[in-house]
């Protein structure tokens, strides 16, 4: 009895931490302390991967840094410039997954007041992404180019620990693609190797609660949606 009252409690932290965490697209400015990010770091570095080659690696930008890489790849995002993913992005976004994106950017939009067909709105709120959407700290993840997909997928896995690991320390993160589109840019900015592939960013800090961007959430699919179960 004992130790299923102790397996409900720990799923139960699990489920809540799911529950809680969301993408943040307004931050407060203040910093993160150093022990509370290496808190993180330390967490997310027990994910699972491929072989145990443990492909990720991370650049975080604080402070001055994270300022001059802001304005750079604001600069090119701004300009059009860019659109270098190391990785293949979606080739189209079909049935049930188109549904699923266009629900959450009208979520997105309807809260921020933009509406529906005003593209110059939706491009403007686009590129917020390039201002980590006023976070203070901004993390690169990288994999290793000879490891192919299976270690971008390892990275995944990487960054929904990260994302965990920091909404159980009080803090809001918001994992993004859209920075991977300007690859080149950030192999040049932090000196990465040749053999370093960018799988994204995760922008993270203390959420602002009281913005309106921040109050709306996403749905998820159903097990029927999602899972066969095959028995015979």
């Amino acid at each position: 009895m004992d130790a299923q009252v102790n397996q409900n409690d720990r799923i139960g932290v699990l489920e809540e931490l799911l529950n809680e965490r969301y993408s943040v697209r307004a931050f407060l400015p203040k910093e993160v302390d150093r022990a509370t990010i290496e808190h993180v770091l330390t967490t997310a570095q027990r994910t699972a991967s491929w072989c145990n080659s443990q492909p990720w690696q991370v650049v975080i930008a604080s402070g001055e840094a994270k300022e001059r890489f802001r304005q750079l790849i604001y600069k090119e995002a701004s300009g059009g410039l860019g659109d270098d993913y190391d990785f293949t992005p979606p080739r189209e976004y079909a049935g049930v997954y188109l549904e699923r994106r266009r629900e959450s950017g009208f979520q997105l939009y309807n809260t921020l007041g933009i509406p529906r067909g005003d593209k110059t709105g939706y491009a403007k709120q686009a590129l917020e992404n390039y201002n980590f959407f006023g976070a203070p700290h901004v993390a690169i993840i990288h994999t290793n180019e000879p490891l192919g997909i299976y270690g971008a997928i390892d990275c995944g896995a990487y960054v929904s620990n990260f994302m965990l690991a920091a909404q159980a320390l009080g803090l809001g993160t918001i994992p993004q693609a859209a920075l991977a589109r300007h690859s080149g840019l950030i192999r040049r900015h932090f000196n990465l190797p040749d053999d370093r592939r960018v799988v994204c960013g995760i922008s993270f800090g203390y959420a602002d609660h009281a913005h309106k961007v921040n109050s709306y959430r996403t749905s998820r699919a159903s097990l029927a949606d999602t899972v066969t179960f095959v028995e015979a």
